[in-house]
């Protein structure tokens, strides 16, 4: 007789059958627990009986589906020998009427023994958490399917642009566009950022771009910098200590997530540096992305710099002549910040130092990418007008980046 999941006959029996399969246990944990046992009897009933408690239960709640029933004897079978192995039966009490430095002593080894089993166990589930966190997950259909071959960077660019802001998914895109970017492994993927409509590879300059204008627009905010005539200067004279604090909590929200900066900054760099040869439509070059990136590189370069304590004034005299009567302008070595020199070994300096580093190791990826060019246009005298945006940049002005990108020309050139 076949009986419905929901009827009332199912429901008792299944009332019945949980109930049955904790008698069984409790009957079979009494037999073991008693003082004299005998096991050579016992142990294979108490094995039976935990095997099928398990079934019954499993069958109680979810029903004869599939393999539900196996899976709950098995369970049960597990236990019954792990609880046969650790003698679960046996009681320890603890030692009463002894003076508490010779009971702290008599407990100090088995502390000893669990706190080195917890911290290892610890360790060891850290480290695979921080594997699987950190493992690359590749954005991009199957080779070979329909998806591939119409529009494979699709699934990218949704995660890049509709995850929210601080969740992991958003990260391991990053990451993937970033291995994407700079490594020859998925060229095709690379291939398809520069089709001929030119919309993927702008929207990938945008999701690229969005963090480092943040963070310099930010940055400039926090620490009070202005910009007034192409001369920038710090308002921050002598912070009380009541607002120190503040500032400083401010400032780590915005260098912690330096991770994503780096990421932001290497994958466009690489994909701005390929598309000198690899850019067969000339998507990058018609919409102008080159000035855009160039520009947000050294604007966010310029920010961080500026919160490391480095002078960013302008030179404001004796420009150096070159070639062709240009003239060729570097950036003042004044006084640093005292303030922010002596906090070197903090970790904010630490992690805005770590990315300047990846900010000048982009610039100079592009830099050497389009070295002639930017030296044919200098000796032109329309650098400033080909590789510098003619809107207000996020930090700083439009004469420190064309100072900044002279300075990076030079260092290539010798």
């Amino acid at each position: 007789m076949m009986l419905s999941w929901r009827s009332p006959a199912a429901i008792f029996m299944s009332f019945f059958s949980f109930h049955l399969s904790q008698l069984l246990f409790s009957i079979s944990l009494s037999a073991v627990s008693s003082p004299q046992p005998k096991f050579r009897l016992i142990l294979p009933v108490f094995l039976a009986a935990a095997a099928v408690s398990g079934y019954l239960s499993a069958v109680s709640f979810c029903g004869l589906n599939g393999r539900v029933g196996f899976k709950g004897f098995a369970s049960g079978l597990f236990y019954a020998f792990l609880y046969i192995y650790k003698r679960r039966w046996v009681l320890n009490f603890p030692n009463i009427q002894r003076p508490p430095f010779f009971s702290f002593k008599m407990e100090i080894p088995s502390a000893t023994a669990r706190a080195l089993k917890l911290s290892a166990a610890a360790y060891l589930f850290s480290s695979l958490l921080l594997v699987l966190l950190t493992e690359r997950f590749i954005f991009a259909p199957p080779i070979g399917s329909a998806a591939a071959e119409i529009n494979p960077s699709e699934p990218l660019l949704a995660a890049l642009e509709e995850s929210s802001p601080t969740s992991l998914l958003k990260y391991l895109a990053y990451l993937d566009l970033c291995m994407v970017c700079e490594n020859n492994v998925d060229y095709w993927r690379r291939a398809a950022l520069f089709e001929e409509s030119g919309e993927t590879y702008r929207r990938v300059v945008a999701v690229c771009l969005r963090p480092l204008e943040q963070i310099a627009s930010n940055l400039g905010q926090t620490l009070e910098v202005s910009s007034d005539g192409g001369k920038a200067y710090q308002k921050f004279d002598q912070l009380q200590p009541s607002t120190e604090p503040q500032q400083n909590s401010k400032c780590y929200e915005l260098i912690n997530n330096f991770q994503l900066y780096t990421w932001s900054a290497r994958a466009i760099a690489s994909l701005t540096a390929h598309s000198r040869k690899e850019d067969r439509f000339g998507v990058a070059q018609l919409s102008g992305s080159n000035a855009a990136v160039i520009s947000t590189l050294l604007s966010c370069l310029l920010a961080v710099e500026t919160f490391m304590g480095k002078k960013t004034s302008l030179q404001p005299s004796h420009p150096l002549m070159g070639p062709a009567g240009i003239k060729w302008a570097t950036l003042s070595t004044g006084r640093r910040d005292v303030r922010t020199g002596k906090k070197r070994g903090g970790p904010l300096y630490s992690k805005a130092d770590a990315m300047a580093d990846v900010l000048r190791s982009s610039i100079n990826c592009i830099v050497c990418a389009f070295h002639d060019d930017m030296l044919t246009n200098a000796k032109a005298g329309t650098l400033e007008k080909d590789w510098i945006t003619s809107g207000r940049p996020p930090f700083g002005s439009r004469e420190m980046l064309l100072q900044k990108l002279n300075l990076f020309l030079d260092a290539q050139a010798s």
